[in-house]
């Protein structure tokens, strides 16, 4: 249901102390059209805007979601060809905030409990949750080896991996918690998605709480889910994937954030109304088949501009959200300290979310 946008407001996040290491960034591209590996289309879908110049450093990950999209049909390439745009792959959120850390990121996708780290001490980063790629449901599951157990009491003793610090390892402790058993209990790895499916196939893990196409890949080798993330949802836990953007940056390139805003309800858009189009563009950068792709869209929940800027998401309960994930952090010593819950509505800026939903997608 679309509903009508707030007033932009914002309040800054006081900038804390930047990590020191630097994120590793891997797979990065310039834009302006020349990226070889981006397979899909070039024109932009509305009238270019030659007057942006901006110099912007995009984090994506291989999610099936409307950013994928944006980059593999170059979207702000061909709409803003006088920007330099480089994309960087990372494995997990809790790179990407490392790589704000370090000041070479100006957009990147993150988890909201990565986010939540992020507004959180000891890093309290001057970032802003801008965007909500997509609202997890059962694309984030646990599956346990065929036998290990059948639900997550079963677990104990045994070894669970999923990549610390992500909505995967958030929904997991939180699955723990509801289940009244003690993490201390289980043996969880920390793992990237990309190592959790060798080392299922070496039987060195009973269990992982991970995404696609990990999942779809464990699934598919003796695998079952016992629980979604869908489910810690249904049990007050939402979790997200976010966009958030270096509070400087959203100041001095305002009209670049709101055109790259357009272009992710303009992906949003098309997963909704051409699954085929925009599957196909999944399928390039996440590595997967169309129909897999296809497949995995139905594990997500996707957000039109206008709904972002309602009150259930940026422009109201986000910040609530974040503020009860910090909560539970601190209880599993994910974080250092609680700030007020105003530094939370603070890292939230719905300024291009309602740029986008007031110009339309299509305009």
């Amino acid at each position: 249901m679309t509903r009508e946008p707030r007033k932009p407001t914002r309040t800054k996040v006081a900038a804390g102390a930047a990590l020191a290491a630097l994120a590793l960034l891997t797979s990065g591209c310039v834009g302006g059209g020349d990226d070889a590996a981006a397979g899909g289309d070039s024109q932009c879908p509305w009238e270019p805007d030659e007057s942006i110049t901006a110099k912007v450093r995009i984090g994506y990950q291989k999610i099936p979601n409307g950013d994928v999209v944006v980059k593999d049909q170059k979207i702000l390439e061909s709409c803003a060809p006088n920007a330099t745009i480089t994309w960087s792959n990372f494995a997990s959120g809790g790179d990407v905030v490392q790589a704000f850390g370090g000041k070479s990121l100006d957009i990147g996708l993150v988890g909201s409990s990565p986010a939540t780290k992020a507004l959180s001490a000891p890093l309290e980063l001057p970032v802003s949750v801008v965007w909500i790629h997509d609202v997890i449901g059962a694309a984030e599951s646990l599956v346990v080896r065929d036998g290990a157990a059948t639900d997550v009491v079963g677990l104990k003793g045994k070894t669970i991996a999923t990549p610390f610090g992500s909505t995967a390892h958030f929904s997991l402790l939180q699955a723990i918690a509801d289940a009244g058993q003690d993490a201390a209990d289980y043996r969880l790895v920390n793992a990237e998605p990309e190592q959790i499916a060798p080392a299922w196939s070496r039987g060195d893990i009973d269990a992982a709480w991970v995404w696609d196409p990990t999942l779809s890949e464990l699934k598919k080798d003796k695998g079952t889910v016992v629980l979604t993330s869908e489910d810690t949802a249904k049990a007050g836990k939402p979790t997200f994937d976010v966009a958030i953007a270096d509070n400087a940056f959203i100041e001095k390139e305002a009209d670049f954030l709101a055109l790259w805003a357009k272009a992710q309800d303009y992906a949003v858009a098309q997963i909704a109304d051409d699954p085929d189009k925009a599957a196909e563009s999944v399928a390039v950068e996440v590595g997967v088949t169309t129909d897999e792709a296809k497949a995995q869209f139905e594990g997500f929940v996707y957000l039109s501009a206008a709904d972002q800027a309602g009150p259930d998401y940026l422009g109201g309960k986000l910040e609530k959200d974040l503020f009860a994930t910090a909560q539970f952090l601190l209880t599993q010593d994910g974080i250092a300290a609680v700030g007020p819950e105003s530094a939370y509505a603070g890292g939230v800026d719905a300024s291009a979310a309602e740029a986008a939903a007031n110009a339309g997608s299509s305009s």
